[in-house]
């Protein structure tokens, strides 16, 4: 990517395109060629597009989604692309090696393939094919992306990312990502990671007992409803936000979240009412911000000096209320980067610090592909041997 900054100047004459494919939604964010960031993060120009799309219900279509979405940012032919992932580990794919080459190969079908760099866990950035040959590294690298991005702006935070799917939790210390675990079963032992967020999960992998009557009453397990009608009933989610295909499909509106938490209690809007309701979505939230908020504490307790949690995500009100319930300050990244950007963040995150590696005068090369390879800028640890 030589050429890519003007000489003296410090500023890019090129745009970068931050991409977080996932299974279930496609997010992007550009950077425009202008700014300083971090220095200017609040004034660097961005665009930012989140689309709800499975790639198991149409996988032919990635390609086409994915020069949609760059056109929708304004991206131009001459743009870099940043890319992460976690589409790997839709059960599209047997193995998670099968998705990240899919992924690639999508990329590369969109996009020149010398314009195209696949961050991975470590803080690096290779071409498709060295990153085809480590694909465990560069497999749902997402939240390292954010994490680097956010330690850049506030050194000493816990970084809580609540998404419609998941929930991370990753602490930064003097400007350092320390995270206990660098893969996805790593980060779940770890919790580290939550595999519960702000839309797909369903309520009874949330909470197994609800108020009803006089008493409290079994979630039925049969996906009846998802915590994104819980939140749409309870009004702290946008219907917009609400991504996901609805347990019955029918719209994602108060009134058919509300048929959708009657059947959580095997019952129906005419034996249930408004305030019946009511209590079942607020135990359910209640449920939610505790377990978050446990998880919070867990990762606080072996970084006592942090006072401060950034939130972010479509869940960032999960986040904050988890964050305060857990006796620390709360920080919301939309703050910093804009809504925009912030319920992008791991798209925004990756292109910016591309773009950041693409300023720096140390940038260099790997697996022989010209442009930045390693962020000089960013302190990573992690123990190789383990993998991340």
């Amino acid at each position: 990517m030589s050429g890519a900054t003007e000489r003296g100047t410090g500023e890019m004459t090129r745009g970068v395109v931050g991409w977080d494919i996932g299974g279930a939604n496609t997010k992007v964010a550009r950077v425009a060629p202008s700014g300083d960031w971090p220095r200017t993060a609040q004034d660097t120009p961005m665009r930012a597009v989140v689309r709800a799309y499975e790639i198991q219900r149409d996988p032919g279509a990635l390609p086409d989604v994915l020069r949609t979405l760059a056109e929708q940012t304004g991206a131009s032919p001459g743009d870099a692309h940043a890319v992460t992932m976690t589409a790997e580990l839709s059960q599209f794919f047997r193995v998670k090696r099968d998705g990240v080459a899919f992924v690639l190969d999508a990329v590369s079908d969109a996009f020149p393939a010398a314009s195209v760099r696949v961050y991975t866990v470590h803080g690096e950035f290779l071409s498709p094919d060295a990153a085809r040959a480590v694909p465990l590294a560069v497999a749902a690298a997402n939240w390292a992306a954010t994490a680097r991005a956010v330690a850049r702006l506030i050194p000493d935070a816990i970084l809580v990312d609540i998404g419609t799917t998941t929930t991370d939790i990753i602490p930064i210390v003097g400007g350092i990502v320390r995270a206990t675990g660098w893969t996805d079963p790593a980060r779940l032992a770890s919790g580290e990671l939550l595999y519960m967020g702000a839309v797909r999960t369903p309520v009874e992998a949330i909470t197994h007992t609800v108020p009803l009557g006089d008493g409290d009453a079994g979630t039925s397990a049969e996906g009846f409803a998802l915590a994104g009608d819980v939140h749409l009933w309870r009004g702290t989610l946008d219907a917009a936000a609400y991504t996901a295909p609805t347990p019955d499909g029918r719209p994602a509106t108060r009134i058919f979240a509300g048929e959708r938490l009657a059947r959580v209690v095997c019952a129906d809007r005419e034996s249930i009412d408004a305030a019946a309701l009511d209590r079942i979505a607020d135990a359910v939230a209640t449920a939610q911000v505790e377990r978050t908020a446990a998880a919070i504490a867990r990762v606080h307790a072996r970084h006592p000096g942090i006072g401060t949690v950034v939130v972010t995500g479509a869940g960032d009100f999960i986040a904050a209320a988890a964050a305060a319930r857990a006796g620390l300050a709360v920080r919301w990244l939309a703050g910093e980067l804009g809504p925009d950007a912030a319920a992008a963040a791991p798209a925004a995150a990756v292109a910016l610090l591309l773009a950041a590696a693409m300023r720096s005068p140390v940038a260099g090369t790997h697996a022989g592909t010209p442009g930045p390879a390693r962020l000089a800028p960013t302190h990573v640890t992690h123990d190789v041997r383990a993998g991340g």
